[in-house]
């Protein structure tokens, strides 16, 4: 059954992103993320950026088939496009296209009320196609 987990309060959503894609990355996952304009560019730079032995291999849909087969991170501005990842990253406010076809999905949320909001939409929408959701709360004490 897939897991889906919430971090919420997400203070810095492209700081947070790097870290969480480096960790996954490290692990051997295949990840897709579900990202938008500006934040897709920015991300994109800063994965290319970090420092000196962090390199996070990654590629935009705009990369080409064979280069998206190979990279473990692949962005993407929807789910549907993730052919070859087990993990889903959603930096968006929409509710990811079959999300039981991935093995995790990660929704990270930053700390404006709008965000929160969406995210209680999401949330519900998990627990309606009969998926139970679980919360990280960044904001919480002894949260990294």
């Amino acid at each position: 059954m897939t897991e889906v987990v919430f971090h919420l309060n997400v203070p810095d959503l492209e700081s947070y992103a790097c870290r969480l894609l480096r960790k996954a990355y490290l692990k051997g996952a295949r990840v897709a993320v579900q990202v938008r304009e500006p934040l897709a560019t920015a991300l994109d730079q800063r994965l290319w950026l970090m420092a000196q032995g962090e390199f996070v291999p990654h590629a935009g849909l705009s990369a080409g088939d064979r280069v998206v087969k190979r990279s473990p991170i692949v962005l993407v501005a929807t789910a549907a496009e993730a052919a070859h990842a087990s993990v889903l990253v959603n930096l968006t406010t929409d509710f990811p296209e079959q999300p039981g076809r991935f093995d995790r999905v990660i929704e990270l949320v930053g700390r404006s009320e709008d965000d929160l909001s969406q995210a209680r939409v999401r949330w519900k929408a998990y627990r309606i196609g009969g998926l139970e959701p679980q919360a990280h709360d960044l904001a919480s004490p002894g949260s990294a």
